[in-house]
């Protein structure tokens, strides 16, 4: 049997990386700091994907793709974008065996070259609004690398839109947002807070940035998704503009949102354990094994068992789900057990020559690894429930958990000794700096001001100056 994963209590990092690499998500690359996605986690991806993709085209987006290279001019056209990126940018000199006149960036994020065809696409108001979606790979030089949470090169999908008005813009802002959301907690069974980031949190080039923040079972945060408002800055440096209602021309208002193969971090450091993998149904590409368990049956009693086996993963895959029968007869039950632990297979389904004769089942839920016997003319209807309760059992224990661990804390002691407690809810002045010096001292970030927390006047945990509200502070992926 394959070795065991570094239990979390006694090191949260080492079986993090334990699991992906067991459970054939992810491997290391000759490439510094790029990943590759292997079949395992792909498929985790492109769950993600059809689901998300849905419920973009659902609100009116429509896909297109744009060049991998970017035009080095375009970067320095917005001052901030190009500060905020510039030591993350790669940097490409020479193609073809000459120099190139101008270097051309690999796609950090697409905000730049993107708005070079909005400047062409938009004329009139009648254009807009313009609701455009890109599935891509960017690039992003990062000096440490975690597989999935933090690569040099990463999936994602990033939305970019035009509006005639701001208020236009900030509700599809916040719209999008919703759909991270909703997506995290409903498919994902990932509990997140939705709020706004701080003026140092906000992404570079933008009027205002919104996030989700999920928390991990090591009580760090996890940036799971973001919503920017643009504003018109990146409208003013490409000359995107559109003749209004009132027969003027107008800057266009922007928008852009974006998720990441980050979020396959996010799923398996939320729910996995000391065994593997956890997979909410909703995104597993393996909701079932059936293991037929020979022991020592003659040949007539395995033939009854394959066949049983089989009839049902025929009716299971009626209700659409993915089935595997595991006769592979070289490997016994027992590392069969692991093998499907390890990789995520929500339920687990063992029948046996005894079985048949009682006309039962045995089934094991993934995240609960407790047997039930169920009657096989019910073992169809039973994984279903089992896998709709898996789902919302996940969702659930994952809330609690950060519930538990989420506090108000009003003094900077209190911060300090709760530095590594979860979610902290502290009033904070707004300053930038008081805002770094907490980073500094404590390893603290400001994760989100959330809009579910009611917001009420207090006083600054560092300076005792005014404060607004509560934002969340938390040590963070």
């Amino acid at each position: 049997m394959a070795d065991k994963l570094t239990p979390r209590e006694k090191g949260f990092s080492e079986w993090y990386v334990d699991l992906v690499q067991k459970a054939k998500l992810a491997d290391y690359s000759d490439v510094k700091g790029c990943m590759v996605i292997r079949p395992n986690g792909y498929a985790l991806w492109e769950n993600m994907q059809r689901v998300l993709d849905k419920m973009f085209k659902d609100l009116g987006h429509k896909n297109a793709y744009f060049p991998l290279l970017i035009p080095e001019s375009y970067l320095k056209k917005e001052a901030e974008h190009v500060e905020g990126f510039n030591p993350q940018l790669a940097v490409v000199t020479h193609a073809g065996g000459a120099k190139l006149e101008e270097p051309y960036v690999i796609r950090p994020t697409s905000e730049t070259i993107i708005n070079r065809s909005f400047a062409k696409w938009v004329q009139s108001y009648r254009d807009l609004p313009l609701l455009i979606n890109q599935w891509a790979n960017v690039m992003r030089w990062e000096m440490r690398t975690r597989l999935f949470l933090r690569t040099t090169e990463f999936l994602w999908q990033e939305g970019h839109t035009c509006h005639e008005t701001e208020e236009d813009a900030e509700k599809e802002t916040l719209q999008m947002l919703e759909v991270y959301r909703t997506f995290s907690e409903d498919y994902m069974a990932m509990p997140v807070m939705t709020g706004r980031k701080s003026e140092s949190e906000r992404f570079a080039g933008a009027l205002r940035t919104y996030s989700i923040e999920a928390m991990m079972q090591d009580k760090k945060a996890l940036q799971a998704g973001t919503s920017h408002n643009l504003g018109q800055n990146f409208a003013k440096a490409f000359d995107t503009k559109f003749q209004g209602r009132d027969g003027r021309e107008h800057f266009v208002w922007q928008t852009s949102w974006g998720v990441s193969t980050r979020l396959i971090g996010g799923l398996i450091m939320t729910h996995s354990d000391d065994s593997g993998l956890i997979v909410p149904p909703k995104l597993a590409a393996t909701h079932v094994v059936i293991i037929p368990i020979f022991g020592k049956a003659t040949d007539t009693e395995k033939a009854q068992v394959l066949e049983k086996s089989h009839a049902l993963a025929a009716d299971l895959r009626k209700s659409g789900l993915g089935v595997v029968v595991d006769d592979d007869d070289s490997k016994g039950p027992g590392f069969k057990y692991f093998e499907h632990e390890l990789v995520g297979t929500c339920v687990r389904i063992e029948i046996g020559p005894k079985d048949l004769a009682k006309g039962t089942c045995v089934m094991v839920r993934r995240d609960l690894k407790v047997k039930e016997f169920i009657p096989l003319g019910e073992a169809a209807a039973k994984a279903q429930s089992m896998l709709d309760q898996m789902q919302k059992d996940l969702f659930q224990k994952a809330k609690t958990f950060r519930d538990e661990h989420t506090f108000e804390v009003n003094s900077y002691e209190e911060m300090k000794e709760k530095a590594d407690a979860g979610f902290l809810l502290a009033h904070w002045n707004l300053d930038p700096k008081v805002e770094a010096r907490i980073k500094e001292e404590t390893g603290l970030t400001t994760r989100n001001r959330p809009f579910a927390l009611k917001q009420e006047p207090g006083k600054c945990v560092v300076t005792g100056e005014d404060s607004p509200g509560r934002i969340v502070f938390s040590k963070a992926y």
